[in-house]
Parts: structure tokens; sequence; C-alpha cells
């Protein structure tokens, strides 16, 4: 959904369920700061409620539809703006009100500007072209671990295996990992082959069919850093997870820590095997 059209449906709210002249929603529906009566128990915020798929902050006069990695509708009807948040990770509920509600100078609306509006959708295009980062000549080291299998004693990660291919047409990594270890109510083993960008670009893979999370597209880039440790770079495409990896190659050894989208590290040892 893009943003836009999120707009919409907090629009549709802001008005109390009328578009251009029509009563879309039943009347009192849209009326949720009236309806906020279910108490959430949120630690980070006690006051925080519930109300026909909103939550609402009472104290700020504000409600928000809540999706996944920070996708957010914010409805501030006090000043008249539903503003629209999407991001790759958690946002703080907080900083949008108060970030909202402290650009607010005025209750009537901007003069058109078309040399600023013009500015703003040049810039808006500008962050839509992906920007390559730099990357670093593949040390001699690159052809002799691409296509080696490294595998892992039991671990917390679910990692069994891992491999890079460096030196092919078209460079990619492999792994195979029982989500089981990660996520109890799951009991998924599989094997998957993730596209990886040696230029700096990210390269997507194609659609995933099965796992937690059908239909993600996963996209990786790469680089050496030294003569003995290469970076990964991966993301979630549209579900905003981005996760970095250090591998670090030792004889037949491979040294391998992951950060996930919160700042949590694993580090595991494998070794080359059959």
């Amino acid at each position: 959904m893009l943003p836009r059209d999120m707009a919409k449906i907090g629009y549709l709210y802001l008005r109390h369920g009328e578009w251009d002249g029509r009563q879309l929603l039943t009347s009192g529906w849209a009326e949720v700061l009236n309806h906020a009566t279910v108490n959430m128990h949120a630690s980070f915020d006690p006051g925080l409620r519930y109300s026909n798929f909103f939550w609402v902050f009472p104290e700020h006069h504000v409600y928000m539809a809540v999706g996944w990695h920070g996708q957010l509708i914010a409805v501030f009807p006090d000043v008249d703006v539903v503003a629209i948040v999407t991001a790759r990770k958690f946002v703080r509920f907080g900083d949008v009100i108060r970030g909202v509600s402290a650009a607010v100078k005025s209750e009537l609306a901007l003069p058109p500007n078309p040399d600023g509006a013009e500015r703003l959708a040049n810039a808006i295009k500008d962050v839509t072209v992906e920007k390559p980062t730099a990357v670093s000549p593949a040390p001699e080291i690159a052809s002799a671990i691409s296509g080696k299998t490294y595998k892992f004693p039991a671990n917390v990660f679910g990692l069994k295996s891992f491999a890079l291919f460096l030196t092919n047409a078209h460079p990619h990594f492999e792994f195979q990992i029982n989500l089981h270890a990660l996520i109890n109510m799951y009991n998924i083993s599989g094997a998957f082959d993730i596209s990886l960008g040696l230029d700096g670009n990210y390269r997507k893979s194609v659609p995933s069919i099965w796992g937690t999370n059908p239909g993600h597209i996963a996209a990786a880039k790469g680089t050496w850093l030294n003569g003995q440790t290469f970076e990964l770079d991966t993301q979630d495409v549209g579900f905003g997870g981005m996760s970095k990896y250090i591998l670090s190659f030792n004889g037949k050894k491979l040294s391998f820590t992951r950060t996930d989208p919160w700042g949590r590290t694993v580090s595991l040892d494998g070794e080359q095997g059959d």
C-alpha cells in the first residue's frame, strides 16, 4: 500500500467516515476517540487504549493504525492532520506525536508553493534510486572459498551450512537453516539461495514460496573488508528487515557473525565439510 493510499484511510476517519460528501462508514464507527475503552496494558504507555483497529493515545488526542516495522497511519483531530510513517523498524510513537504536533504552526492551510512542491518531488524521486556503496577488490582468498560449504554445530540461530559463490556469472550465497530453533511454533527446515550484488548494489532474489513470510523478496550485496573478511548486507524487500553478516575466513574455518534488525548479535564458528 502506498503512503498516499494509507493517508486516504486516515483522512476518512479524520472526516468521521465521510468521503466526498458520502457517508462511507456507519455513523459513530469512525469516532475512535470516543470509544477508546480497551486498556492495552502497555508497559511503555499505561494510558494507551484500543478502539476499532486503532491504537489510541487519549492524553494527546491522537490515534494510529499500527503496522509491521513502523508503518503508521496517525490521525491528529485537534490540528486536522493525518501523518503517514513508513519505516524499516520500530518507530517510537511518542516521537511521532510530539514531532507532528510541534510542526503545526497555524490552523490555516499553507499557500501554494510550486517551487517548493517541485523540490520536494525531486527529493522524493532521488531517494527512490539506490545509490551504490563502495566496494573493494576481491583478494586471492575469494576464489579459494567460493563454492565451499561450511557446516556448523547446533546453534541458537539454527544455521546448518553456508556457502558463498563469488566467481560465477551470477554471484549468490546458499544456506540451510532450521527455523524451529528460532520460532518454536514452526518446524521448518530448508535451503535458501540468495542473489548477491558485488558492485555496491543490492540484487533481488525470486519471491519466497514458503517460510514465515511467503512472498517476501530477499536482496543482498557484499564486499571485502580486508584480505580475509567479507561483509554481507541483506534485506527483506517490503518487510523492512535488514541484517549484516561478517564472515571471517581462516584456512578451512569460518567465523560467522550476524547482526539482526534490532541490533542483536549471534556469532558462530563453522568449518568446511563435504
